[in-house]
């Protein structure tokens, strides 16, 4: 009893979470759960139909008979039962396929009332992300988070950097790929306020596994909030030792790559950490954003994530301290 409790607590949790396409939080993942639901009856209904012929011949096959069996030369209810068997089975794959078809065209369709603009660009291996506007002043970029308003849609154009990457975010959509040399988009209508965990679903090198992001979809009044606050560049150092974690930050390799609106820093190869701290994880979801993983990333970044394009910059502990506590005051 035990165990069956366990398995069922376990298909059960594959059901639902921040991952799982099983649990559709906007409009095109519930289109795409859709096509999970007809297969699933349609499915079922040919393996019922199966297990339930195999025994029919089982039992058959186990009936005493009393009289020497029969040859038959020509059978009409077989060739009737075949052909409606074979019948059936066009009909299940022509559903299948017209589903398929028109799900697919109708996440294909362009939305007329996306309320926003972002671009996200996938690199070795995290994400860049950028809200777009008519008016420049309203422009800003992030990394590896994305806040959506709820019930509006955002239009999504998807961009690489170096490698194929694959834009998947399961509660919210289906797969994208994002190609060297071209531009393609996604729209997402996200109906369900919630925090959710996107994935690269395209191989992409050896820490590919490690390249996630967060999105969450919030109500208009705290994306609006959370916007505005994006806008503002960085605070100045509130004590000597912000100042300290700020020249450090400058004088290293740190601003070369990493940029921070407001602390002439100007990097655009690595991740902007202008609003860092605000941020829920480091290192594109690979360790939860608190002052031991900010301290052990910038301690030894490749004992962490093997391979990133981060170096090991070297600098003393109370760098290290002051830098940390710069980079905290980041929110």
């Amino acid at each position: 009893m035990k165990r069956a409790a366990l398995l069922m607590a376990l298909a059960l949790g594959a059901c639902s979470g921040m991952q799982t396409p099983l649990a559709p939080a906007a409009d095109q993942a519930e289109q795409i759960r859709s096509i999970w639901d007809v297969m699933l009856w349609v499915t079922s209904f040919f393996y019922l139909l199966v297990i339930g012929f195999l025994a029919w011949a089982v039992w058959r096959r186990r009936r005493k008979e009393t009289a020497p069996p029969r040859t038959q030369v020509h059978d009409q209810g077989l060739e009737r039962t075949l052909a409606i068997w074979a019948g059936m089975i066009v009909a299940g794959l022509t559903l299948l396929i017209s589903w398929s078809f028109l799900v697919d065209r109708s996440l294909a369709s362009t939305q007329d009332d996306q309320a926003l603009h972002i671009t996200v660009t996938g690199a070795q291996w995290w994400w860049r992300v950028e809200y777009t506007d008519g008016t420049p002043d309203k422009q800003f970029e992030t990394a590896n988070e994305i806040h959506l308003p709820v019930g509006e849609t955002a239009r999504i154009k998807l961009m690489t950097s170096d490698v194929i990457h694959s834009f998947w975010v399961p509660n919210l959509s289906g797969k994208m790929d994002m190609i060297p040399g071209r531009e393609n988009v996604i729209d997402i209508t996200p109906r369900k306020i919630g925090v959710y965990r996107g994935q690269c679903a395209e191989f992409c090198g050896f820490q590919h596994a490690h390249m996630a992001l967060t999105v969450v979809v919030e109500s208009r009044e705290d994306f609006n909030r959370w916007r505005n606050h994006q806008l503002t560049p960085a605070a100045p150092p509130a004590s000597p030792k912000h100042a300290l974690g700020k020249a450090v930050f400058k004088a290293k390799a740190c601003s070369l790559c990493h940029e921070i609106t407001g602390a002439d820093a100007g990097g655009r190869t690595a991740p902007n950490l202008t609003h860092l701290a605000s941020r829920r994880t480091i290192a594109a979801g690979t360790l939860p954003m608190n002052r031991g993983s900010l301290a052990g990333w910038i301690s030894d970044p490749q004992a962490i994530k093997p391979g990133a394009k981060m170096p090991n910059v070297p600098m003393s502990a109370a760098e290290s301290d002051a830098l940390v506590t710069y980079l905290e005051s980041l929110k």
